[in-house]
């Protein structure tokens, strides 16, 4: 088979980069946007099956700019990943900004419906297509101050549900994943931010937050790409409509 063409929103950094890189890895040409330059620059010169461009996601024209780049670097479609999205403030309901929840709900559901609405036509053509969006644990639970955030994630999960039935009769597959605390320097930060509130030491914070889940270790992003990749690939084509927690079995989003 010739190799899959594959789109990543936020692809430079985090989860998005882990998935472009198990893509390409597995031999797929790989098409990154990201909104930093400096991160753009290093992903696609970290293997030659990726390219990228800037983007944001919430900016109509950059999208259709953006699919511009695709049809130009990989001549169309086989799957599309949706993995941009912001965190926003962390407010009560009662005090939460109103530009703030704008700007959440642009970039997470609106950006995301753009993305997919233009990569459908391209997806069509492919006899192996499949779109994975990038939920989070917060779009299974509540999640106290971080109300934009936790809503856009509970409103992919029906957006993805709504794509697995229109797409299907098309042979696209739809699926969503779930990741929950991740490895690695962000997930360090927020230890440390609440290590000067509580007092506790990080590693002490670390271990409280721990205890909400059932196996004692932050997720792994190689194992969100591996599930991304396995969604997509020749053994997921029967998967749709699905929502894929990776959480270590959280018991909360906190």
């Amino acid at each position: 088979m010739t190799p899959q063409r594959v789109l990543v929103t936020a692809g430079a950094n985090g989860i998005g980069l882990s998935i472009a890189q198990a893509f390409a890895a597995d031999g797929a040409h790989v098409h990154i946007c990201d909104i930093d330059p400096a991160a753009l620059k290093q992903a696609t010169a970290s293997s030659e099956n990726i390219t990228g461009s800037i983007c944001d996601v919430s900016d109509p024209a950059a999208v259709t700019t953006l699919f511009d780049d695709v049809q130009s670097a990989l001549g169309g479609l086989d799957v599309l990943v949706n993995n941009a999205g912001i965190a926003g403030p962390t407010q009560p309901v009662a005090d939460y900004d109103q530009a703030a929840w704008n700007a959440v709900l642009s970039v997470n559901l609106t950006g995301t419906f753009a993305v997919t609405q233009q990569a459908i036509p391209l997806l069509k053509e492919s006899l192996r297509a499949s779109i994975v969006v990038m939920s989070s644990i917060a779009g299974r639970f509540g999640y106290p101050n971080r109300v934009a955030y936790s809503t856009t994630k509970w409103g992919l999960v029906g957006f993805t549900k709504t794509l697995s039935l229109e797409l299907g009769p098309h042979g696209i597959t739809a699926n969503a994943i779930h990741p929950g605390a991740v490895q690695g320097p962000r997930i360090e930060q927020v230890m440390a931010g609440r290590a000067e509130v509580s007092g506790r030491t990080a590693e002490e914070e670390t271990q409280l937050a721990l205890a909400n889940q059932a196996l004692n270790h932050f997720v792994d992003p190689a194992d969100i790409a591996a599930l991304a990749v396995f969604l997509a690939g020749p053994h997921g084509r029967s998967i749709s409509g699905q929502s894929f927690p990776i959480d270590g079995d959280s018991k909360a989003a906190q």
